[in-house]
């Protein structure tokens, strides 16, 4: 792969204005940021509930601090580039870091309420609930995005499909910002035995033209199978770094966990050897007692470190990656040391964290509401001439209704219409259709 192809800034529809002062790719940036579907992430779920007198991480400052996150790998990578490659070797890769920052913004975008416990619900509907009638009604190709509903194939959708009354091209960001934020390359039906995917089969045409207009190799052309965009690895890492370091930090914060043990774990990324550290610790504990800011500070230390050693992986499998060969995500190719000190918070966090009551009780809310919110529009869609069903479709917004009368575009008006709903929202439309007050 070629850099000069991979940051194409062509878009679906819009001309680039010469005379503004930002470029395409800063563009991207602004446009996702003052977007009405970047706002809503404010009141969807990260982990914990919302909202709670405890400030912790929803969905918006979550997407942020990703951005933050990959922005600097982004850096890191474009200096050691630079530096190994010659000055010159800039002018190529200049705008790496606000690219990989718009895909990290836009990463959640396709989230339904109640995070991936919605997209678990929207799931099971089909597969395990009344949904099931719906199989042997439309190809496989189709049914597969039903049953396994994707976040990651979502938020293509939302950036890329014109909705009703809307501009062509949807948000119409430039090739290269859509493709990085395509960590799964490929359609559902063709996933193998791979849990996620990043393509509804409507968005199958959108998808071919992005990667070829950044010059990304097709691994296989009957099924839509691409090799991945370099820059998503950057991405993804900045998403794994964030969420696993910065649900722990909350966890403290909510009095879940405890100080003590939190520290332990921070703390475990260093080793023995590097001096810097425990002195720097001893000396910020000296002055700053408060718990919440230690965490805070050994957290910010925490992520400094894991974006140097993903940026060393990018850089020590650039080859590979440049190739379409590099397997896995960069955190999976971390320095033992490190790499063990993270699969000691995940498993500490799938178990202590992940399932605490009141995560828990979350996700039983999400299945609740999302999945009689579903049964009841899906339902609507199928017998739309009934009265009931009548009058609950005029509540979807124009801008989600189509012209199409094929049962898989009916569905689809149905989970836009959903995944679109705040978790606020959604409760709220629940306990109307339910006169509870």
């Amino acid at each position: 792969m070629e850099w000069k192809s991979l940051l194409s800034a062509q878009r679906e529809y819009r001309e680039y204005k010469k005379t503004d002062i930002r470029n395409a790719f800063q563009r991207d940036y602004d446009r996702i940021i003052f977007s009405n579907i970047f706002r809503r992430l404010q009141n969807k779920t990260q982990v914990f509930p919302l909202p709670g007198s405890q400030m912790v991480h929803n969905r918006l400052t979550h997407s942020l601090e990703v951005a933050s996150v990959g922005r600097s790998i982004a850096r890191l990578v474009s200096k050691t580039l630079c530096d190994k490659f010659g000055n010159d070797f800039l002018n190529e890769i200049y705008d790496i870091d606000i690219i990989v920052s718009s895909a990290c913004l836009a990463h959640d975008l396709g989230n339904p309420p109640f995070g991936h416990s919605g997209e678990e619900t929207i799931s099971s509907y089909f597969t395990d609930g009344p949904g099931q009638k719906l199989k042997d009604m439309m190809p496989e190709y189709q049914w597969s995005d039903l049953a396994s509903f994707e976040g990651n194939a979502n938020a293509f959708r939302q950036l890329t499909h014109q909705f009703a009354g809307r501009r062509q091209g949807g948000m119409s960001l430039t090739y290269a910002t859509l493709a990085t934020l395509v960590k799964y390359p490929y359609l559902s039906y063709n996933k193998g035995g791979k849990k996620k995917y990043n393509v509804f089969y409507s968005e199958k045409e959108t998808f071919k033209k992005v990667m070829d207009g950044c010059g990304i190799p097709c691994l296989d052309e009957n099924n839509f199978v691409y090799a991945r965009h370099p820059l998503s690895y950057m991405m993804e890492a900045a998403d794994d770094i964030c969420y696993l370091i910065l649900d722990m930090e909350d966890a403290h914060k909510r009095g879940i966990v405890a100080t003590q043990k939190i520290d332990r774990f921070f703390t475990s990324f260093f080793k023995k050897e590097e001096t810097w550290f425990f002195e720097r610790k001893e000396s910020i504990y000296e002055t700053v007692t408060d718990d919440n800011e230690r965490m805070a500070f050994l957290r910010a230390t925490v992520i400094n470190k894991l974006v140097e050693c993903v940026a060393k992986v990018f850089i020590d499998n650039y080859d590979d990656i440049m190739n379409g060969n590099f397997e896995k995500a960069l955190v999976s190719h971390l320095p033992d040391h490190e790499k063990n000190a993270m699969e000691k918070c995940r498993e500490f966090s799938l178990k202590n964290i992940y399932k605490h009551p009141t995560v828990v009780k979350v996700e039983l809310t999400g299945f609740n509401v999302i999945g009689s919110l579903v049964d009841e529009f899906v339902n609507a869609a199928l017998e739309p001439q009934k009265i009931y069903n009548k009058k609950l479709l005029s509540l979807i917004p124009e801008q989600f209704k189509n012209n199409e009368d094929d049962l898989y575009s009916r569905v689809q008006v149905v989970l836009d219409y959903i995944s679109n709903m705040t978790d606020l929202y959604a409760v709220q439309l629940y306990k109307d259709l339910r006169g509870i007050r």
